[in-house]
């Protein structure tokens, strides 16, 4: 477990699991910060629910089946303490689940937000995702836990399959706590980024088909050119794009050191199978090979490829290329591989990627500051992306609240994070090796 340590004016509070991270706050009297009523340690067993408790919000007792009051600019429960600082104008740079996040919270406390991504249009597409442990809590004060649930893929489990499609192992729902490779709140992250622009949007302004060309910033601000011409001025521009970020390679050029994963993967949809059910499944084949299927929630199955070892290092960056590469790469695998090599081919949602991890020494430059995949991606092997963005957009939302200065607030985001994304990014290169044996005798022993 870590122990993570979150400082606010009334003690921190929570106690939770993140796919097998603890995370539990407790008060501390040494930051600099903030003085503490009671420098204690808040335990209590695995499971455990503790209200979510920051300086930037008043968290009532009231519990957590009731409804929040919205009839009125954002849920009674977040209620931000009435601040005249900056930053007032905000530019976020990506319409995911953590730029969504990051605009929602800083409109309740009346920030100039504008978000900017360079799709033409808001994109839905995306595998199932999970969201655990303090993520919850946070789309809770947000006032959208419901609705996340109400947007469920339904899955209950997964089942190891083999070749003839007979289940070899299999782990449910039930059994795992909320821990584990299935769990209650399985979303699609569409869906789940869908939610929170749409949350968002009556408080921030959205502009799509556009992207940052250039950026100049100093103790005062950040200069952005776009793409479609103009020069704007922030106060903050938070960086909230994906692992290969273009725009932190004009603020932090070089500085990023990405941890290969030696695995390739690939997500698309596929036309519902007889086979398919609510269960999730996984099939190994010879030669570090895995491809499995998932449910979802608009009738159609979500699939997906995984090629373990370095050779797809090589493969392009067109669509022909990386399906090229698939069809190669899984010729005679077995199972219903020829089933969803073709139903990938027609997918318009796909999604292939070099496994990488983002290990950046430092999330901010000034009033720049990187958020999600852009700071710390941990790749789906981490399997808590969209737990960390929600989190990590609250986090940096509330610093930017109660802190006097934004390098302060950028500093004491980093402070509070940086130790639970190390954590979740620790995983051992080993996994993929081990989860995909490269011969028939390592398979059946997996």
């Amino acid at each position: 477990s870590i122990q993570l340590s979150y400082w606010c004016d009334a003690g921190a509070m929570i106690l939770t699991w993140v796919r097998g991270v603890q995370l539990r706050a407790v008060c501390d009297t040494n930051h600099p910060a903030t003085a503490f009523h009671q420098p204690t340690p808040i335990t209590a067993h695995k499971g455990t629910d503790l209200r979510f408790r920051h300086g930037c919000v008043v968290v009532h007792d009231a519990p957590h089946t009731t409804q929040p009051d919205r009839s009125h600019r954002g849920p009674l429960i977040n209620q931000f303490k009435s601040i005249e600082r900056s930053p007032c104008r905000v530019l976020i740079t990506g319409a995911s689940i953590a730029g969504c996040a990051a605009a929602w919270w800083l409109t309740q406390r009346d920030c100039d937000v504008t978000v900017i991504e360079q799709a033409s249009a808001f994109r839905d597409g995306g595998q199932n995702v999970d969201v655990r442990g303090a993520a919850r809590e946070v789309l809770r004060l947000m006032g959208l836990e419901q609705a996340v649930k109400d947007l469920n893929t339904g899955e209950t489990g997964l089942a190891w399959v083999d070749e003839d499609n007979r289940t070899a192992a299999q782990i449910d729902l039930s059994g795992l706590e909320g821990d584990g490779p299935t769990a209650e709140l399985e979303v699609l992250r569409g869906d789940l980024a869908r939610l929170l622009y749409e949350a968002s949007s009556a408080d921030a302004f959205y502009r799509f088909g556009d992207r940052i060309v250039s950026v100049e910033h100093d103790a005062e601000g950040v200069s952005v050119t776009f793409e479609s011409g103009g020069e704007e001025r922030f106060d903050l521009l938070i960086i909230a794009e994906g692992v290969g970020s273009r725009t932190r390679e004009l603020v932090f050029p070089g500085e990023n050191q990405p941890r290969r994963m030696d695995l390739a993967s690939a997500f698309f949809t596929v036309p519902r199978a007889p086979t398919d059910s609510q269960t999730a499944r996984w099939y190994n084949a010879v030669g570090g090979r895995s491809a499995g299927v998932r449910p979802d929630n608009r009738g159609t199955t979500r699939a997906f490829f995984n090629v373990q070892g370095r050779s797809h290092l090589t493969v392009g960056n067109s669509v022909a290329e990386q399906k090229a590469f698939l069809r190669a790469s899984f010729a005679g695998a077995g199972w219903e591989v020829p089933r969803l090599l073709e139903g990938m081919e027609a997918a318009e949602d796909f999604w292939f990627d070099d496994l990488r991890q983002v290990k950046m020494d430092r999330w901010s430059n000034g009033p720049v500051v990187l958020l999600g995949d852009a700071a710390w991606c941990v790749t789906p092997l981490g399997g808590v992306g969209a737990s960390l963005a929600l989190i990590g957009a609250y986090v940096l939302a509330g610093e930017l609240t109660r802190t006097d200065t934004i390098a302060g607030a950028l500093a004491a985001y980093e402070y509070v994070l940086r130790p639970v994304v190390k954590k979740s990014q620790n995983v051992p290169k080993l996994v993929p090796r081990l989860v995909h044996p490269r011969s028939r005798t390592g398979v059946k022993i997996l």
